[in-house]
């Protein structure tokens, strides 16, 4: 049965929030409108008129989809081929949400979704909803059939867990949001030193504890295991960037690449006639560049070759590179 009119625009009005939630509680932005579709055939099929805050049952109806979608891709995620990375975001794409305060951006960063896998799906739909959506932990209880005692101790752990995360990753430092600009310059910058045939102008540019880690979904090829190491992710990076005519028979041609930003952060964006190759993701610290990851699964750079496709991301810093 159709929803009147009105039933519709409440939840449309809603689906921006949601689909932000549903992305950062699932890396995953076609997993993310999945469970927006799904809430939306939920709130059709509900007694809408015996609802007396929309906004409440929605985000507890898409969160206990979320949480159901979590406990399932654990299990699918022990079989998957190499590393499994979120998926990226480009400059400007509405899924990322509110980005108001550095809570919010913090929250939708490349490295916090990282992170973000390492905890248990409660504590992600705790964290999620109370760091990026300021929800009160009374409203947090009633969406996850929680005491308010427990939100807070869930929260608190779990914050623990990204804050102690992030503290390693970045040798004690911190992340640096970027504007364009400042993600063209380090891009830049970090090109220049990859084509260059040597390694130590990448030395210069890590932390002694840098990483470098690529999902390929067992579609394109990407090591396994993360290089570890200023001096082995230099060496990895020299010769990823050395052009070979296998890597273009491999991308459908030889990639222009890109400076934007992606969930914030310093991102290369490989692209391949109109279609997206690849994102690396750099993770910026005041030390240096802490990680380097690779998004080259084509599962997962769909959204990103139709937001490409919609323009506005510049000239290349460098054309046909490989």
């Amino acid at each position: 049965m159709a929803l009147p009119l009105s039933d519709v625009d409440r939840f449309e009005a809603a689906r921006p929030r949601l689909e932000a939630i549903a992305y950062r509680m699932l890396g995953s932005a076609s997993e993310a409108e999945d469970a927006v579709q799904e809430t939306y055939l939920r709130w059709q099929a509900a007694d809408v008129e015996r609802i007396e805050v929309p906004e409440a049952w929605l985000t507890k109806a898409l969160t206990n989809l979320c949480l159901n979608q979590l406990t399932s891709a654990r299990a699918r995620r022990e079989t998957y081929t190499g590393q499994w990375l979120p998926e990226p975001l480009l400059e400007g794409d509405p899924m990322m949400g509110p980005a108001e305060t550095a809570e919010q951006r913090e929250s939708v960063s490349y490295a916090v979704l990282v992170l973000l896998e390492r905890l248990s799906p409660n504590e992600r739909a705790v964290y999620v909803l109370r760091e990026a959506f300021a929800y009160s932990h009374r409203e947090i209880a009633e969406i996850l059939d929680l005491s308010e005692a427990a939100s807070q101790q869930i929260f608190h752990r779990a914050k623990k867990h990204v804050a102690q995360g992030r503290a390693r990753a970045a040798s004690g430092g911190t992340g640096i949001e970027v504007d364009q600009a400042a993600a063209r310059r380090v891009v830049e910058e970090f090109l220049a030193a990859a084509t260059s045939g040597e390694t130590q102008p990448l030395i210069e540019l890590l932390t002694l504890d840098a990483i470098a880690v690529g999902d390929g979904g067992g579609k394109v090829p990407a090591r396994a295991r993360a290089f570890e190491g200023a001096l082995a992710v230099a060496k990895f990076l020299r010769g990823l960037f050395k052009p070979a005519q296998a890597k273009r028979d491999l991308a459908g041609g030889s990639p222009d690449l890109y400076a934007t930003t992606a969930n914030g952060g310093p991102a290369v964006v490989a692209v391949v006639d109109g279609r997206v190759f690849g994102i690396m993701c750099l993770e910026q610290t005041r030390e240096g560049i802490v990680a380097v990851r690779s998004q080259v699964n084509p599962d997962k750079l769909e959204r990103a070759t139709e937001r490409w496709a919609a323009g506005g991301f510049g000239t290349p810093v460098l054309a046909k590179a490989l």
